[in-house]
């Protein structure tokens, strides 16, 4: 069971940049399980993210900055009940 799980949505230049491989890379480093995914808006990226406390706040922090070429204006955070993931995916 999961320590800590998490929503979360990155504004920003945040489509079209690898943002959803780049953070699929650093949750699988950090053992992080759930999903990522652009929005339909064309400017957002969702998330869930479950796993040990310290690797989900890592995670979250990484985030706030994003990928080279990207440009994060905000990024909103809310507690969410765990999921059972078993690994990260890249989804929609």
């Amino acid at each position: 069971m999961a320590d800590k799980s998490v929503e979360v949505e990155v504004d920003g230049y945040v489509q079209g940049v690898g943002f959803r491989y780049s953070c699929q890379d650093q949750a699988r480093r950090l053992g992080v399980n759930g999903w990522v995914r652009n929005n339909d808006d064309e400017g957002t990226v969702s998330a869930h993210f479950e796993g040990d406390a310290d690797a989900v706040g890592a995670l979250v922090d990484w985030c706030r900055q994003g990928p080279r070429g990207s440009r994060v204006t905000s990024v909103s955070v809310h507690p969410a009940s765990p999921k059972g993931h078993t690994r990260f995916s890249i989804t929609g």
